[in-house]
């Protein structure tokens, strides 16, 4: 039985060799990951979850010729989905701070949805100073909730190893934060 992460990859790697039929399979079948991936972090805007995804799909077809086919596919579309999101939740910050509330309280829902996108994004910054057998761990277990038996299986690592992985990708990121502030 072949993984989630194989089939999409195999359906990008002919879609990029110009198998047109390939290419739509991958595309419909991204757009069922993203809407996923998209649910949980736009739990309170379901209505920018839909119109994210097509975005997405335009970023992910410009961008498919800097896909590294060495690379799990999942993580290159996670990385730009993040970053799509990111944007959008930015975008969403300016607009409402430009309205005035009613009664005040959204403001400091703005305030901090900004700060927690300026946050992801300062630590997808410095995930990708890690190497991968230290990064992908890291986002797929303590970030994206995969299990460790499931990332290792993802990545082709040990249990063991991507425990280490994740130990010592905290262990870096915590001194890279303690020299950045």
């Amino acid at each position: 039985m072949q993984s989630s992460e194989e089939y999409l990859r195999s359906l990008m790697l002919q879609g990029l060799a110009g198998d047109a039929s390939s290419y739509r399979l991958l595309l419909v079948g991204l757009a069922t990951h993203l809407r996923s991936f998209l649910r949980r972090r736009l739990a309170r805007l379901p209505q920018e979850a839909e119109d994210l995804v097509q975005e997405l799909l335009l970023a992910i077809h410009n961008q498919r010729h800097t896909y590294d086919p060495q690379l799990p596919l999942t993580a290159w579309v996670h990385a730009i989905a993040r970053y799509k999101l990111i944007d959008l939740l930015r975008r969403r910050a300016r607009s409402e701070a430009l309205n005035d509330s009613l009664d005040g309280g959204e403001e400091l829902f703005v305030a901090s949805e900004c700060e927690a996108a300026e946050a992801r994004y300062d630590i997808a910054k410095l995930l990708r100073q890690l190497p991968d057998r230290q990064r992908l761990p890291i986002q797929y277990v303590k970030i994206e909730g995969e299990s460790v038996a499931d990332t290792a299986a993802r990545t082709g690592m040990s249990v063991s190893a991507v425990k280490v992985g994740i130990h010592r990708g905290l262990k870096t990121l915590a001194a890279m934060m303690g020299s950045h502030g």
